[in-house]
């Protein structure tokens, strides 16, 4: 129901992807910025190793002020394998990071699943275009 006083909340679906071609520190996905209100929920971290090799990956957030958090450090994936990261949801704050990081080239994909929140006020005519 939309109540034209009140802020709406709106929210988007998508997937940050990343293949881990080099040993650098990587952005996988940073919330935005830019609205009134923003935040995202990790739902799903999925980490793929594709060369038939063992490896290791560290995942890590960082904060507005650069504050480093290690969420997992170096972390086994095994060959030819794809494990689940997340056993919850990860909630993000605006200008948050999750970065990640592998320690071989050429063995590692990263696929995030995200919903994206931003508050925002939802006109009316904008709902009769759904």
């Amino acid at each position: 129901m939309l109540i034209t006083s009140i802020p709406q909340y709106i929210q988007g679906l998508l997937n940050a992807k990343v293949d881990l071609t080099t040993t650098n520190l990587t952005t996988l996905f940073t919330v935005p910025t830019t609205a009134d209100f923003n935040a995202a929920i990790v739902t799903s971290i999925l980490v793929s190793e594709d060369s038939g090799n063992a490896d290791t990956i560290t995942v890590t957030l960082v904060d507005t002020s650069n504050a480093v958090f290690s969420l997992f450090k170096v972390k086994a994936v095994g060959a030819n394998t794809t494990i689940e990261l997340l056993t919850r949801e990860l909630v993000l704050q605006s200008g948050e990071s999750i970065k990640v990081q592998a320690a071989t080239a050429n063995r590692l994909h990263v696929v995030a699943s995200i919903q994206d929140v931003s508050k925002t006020r939802v006109t009316t005519s904008a709902l009769a275009q759904i």
